[in-house]
Order: C-alpha cells, then sequence, then structure tokens
C-alpha cells in the first residue's frame, strides 16, 4: 500500500486519504450480476470508440475498482461505467484506481440497477459505506447515473453544493454532460440479442452516435440507393434509344 498523500475533513469529521488497491483486495461487485450489465457497459464504450473521443489519457471502464481510504479503512467500489478525464500513467491492465494518487476525480459514474437491493441508492455513512455516500461524499464525482434497463428509467444526478440533485431531461428526454460535451439519454431496440432499453450519446447537433453494425446497416443502404439510382438512369437512356455503354465523351 502506497503512503496516504493528502486528506480532507468535512464537517462530519470524513477523513479520506487516497492510497492504492492491496493486491489481496476482492472488489465486492465481482463479478458482475447479469450477462446484460457488460452489452449496456460495452455499447457506451463502442460508440465513443467509433468516434475517437476516447483518448489515451482517459479512462473508460465498467466494473472497475475505484479506491478511497475513509478514516483508516480501505474502500472499493465497482461502478458498471466509469469516465475518467486523465489519469496521470497510462496502464494496459489497469485493475483499479484510486482519485488524487492516480489522476482526475472520476467526472461520471454510472450504476445499472439490478433485482437486488437498491444498493445504488444506498446513503450508509458508516464501513463500508453505501455506493451514493460514496460517490457523493467522497469521492465527489460531479455526475451520477443511475439506470434501470427493464423500463428505461434514467435518473441523472448532479452534484451541487456538495449533493446530487436530480436534473430533468430537456426536451428530447436526454442530459448534457459538459464534462464529455456530449448527451446522454436512452433508446430501445435489439442490439446483440438484447432487445429492450439502452443508454445512447448524441453529439451537440443532435446526431446518435452510431454503432458499428448501424454504420455498417447506412454503409449498405447507401449502396443499395447508389445502384438504384444507377439502374433508374440506365433505364432512362435506353427508353431515348441512348446506349448507356457507348455514350459519347
Amino acid at each position: 500500500m502506497t503512503a496516504q498523500i493528502s486528506e480532507t475533513k468535512s464537517a462530519t469529521k470524513l477523513v479520506i486519504t487516497w492510497e492504492a488497491l492491496p493486491n489481496d483486495f476482492h472488489l465486492e461487485d465481482d463479478p458482475v450480476e447479469n450477462t446484460g450489465q457488460p452489452l449496456l457497459a460495452g455499447a457506451l464504450r463502442e460508440s465513443l470508440e467509433i468516434i475517437g473521443f476516447i483518448q489515451p489519457q482517459m479512462l473508460v471502464a465498467s466494473n472497475f475498482g475505484l479506491c478511497a481510504t475513509l478514516n483508516g479503512q480501505f474502500i472499493a467500489k465497482a461502478p458498471d461505467w466509469v469516465y475518467i478525464a486523465r489519469v496521470n500513467q497510462i496502464l494496459a491492465n489497469r485493475r483499479s484506481y484510486t482519485p488524487t494518487l492516480e489522476g482526475d476525480v472520476p467526472a461520471v459514474v454510472m450504476e445499472f440497477l439490478s433485482d437486488t437491493e437498491d444498493r445504488e441508492y444506498s446513503v450508509k455513512p458508516t464501513y463500508p459505506p453505501g455506493k451514493w455516500f460514496f460517490y457523493e461524499q467522497i469521492l465527489q464525482v460531479p455526475i451520477y447515473i443511475i439506470f434501470e434497463p427493464d423500463g428505461g428509467l434514467l435518473e441523472f444526478y448532479q452534484l451541487e453544493n456538495g449533493r446530487y440533485q436530480l436534473k430533468q431531461p430537456d426536451e428530447n428526454g436526454r442530459h448534457w454532460i459538459n464534462e464529455m460535451g456530449l448527451f446522454l439519454g436512452t433508446w430501445q431496440g435489439t442490439k446483440e440479442a438484447r432487445t429492450g432499453y439502452w443508454l445512447r450519446w448524441w453529439d451537440e447537433a443532435d446526431n446518435l452516435l452510431l454503432w458499428a453494425v448501424e454504420q455498417i446497416e447506412q454503409e449498405r443502404q447507401r449502396a443499395e440507393q447508389e445502384r438504384q439510382q444507377k439502374e433508374r438512369i440506365i433505364a432512362y437512356l435506353q427508353s431515348q434509344g441512348i446506349d448507356p455503354d457507348n455514350l459519347p465523351n
């Protein structure tokens, strides 16, 4: 374990220090609870990768340990999806991340609700603290998102004056994330044999960021439209007694 490098005290006398994950520490959310969660997390990352959003200094991960030490007791929580704008060191096989010690505080953390108890809403301050308390009071993550995949409910919380405030979506049902320069919203459809609600990204111009399979289908449709247009032109030339294979230069 590394030496303590900083500490902060809140009005409730919390002493927070930043230490690396011990080698023998077992993450509480490993493995994931159902097969849908990796698909949801992977889909969020995929569209960002396609547009070249993810840069080497960023960290975008899922079911991944975020670490802190509270009053001398080590804590690690594994959110379903996390975005960190800058890390100090680029590592190929990162198992965990300690804010301040290793780079920026996460800008966005997401949790996907499961059939178990509502741990995502837990404000329990005693050890081990609840996830809500951990993200809000210890890490102080600016944006906390809770998504219920079965019903498509998206709860968007923003840190204001040290507390999470529920924010309403815009007229399109989306939320602007200034830290990423993107909108986040829900979408209903099928991907990888999963039919239901998904979280999707839109850019500032209201363009949906596509998945790879959607880009392939878009290209297929474009090629088909070009083929049909060419056939119409050939048919018209032939109706005028013109051989399309022997046009003048």
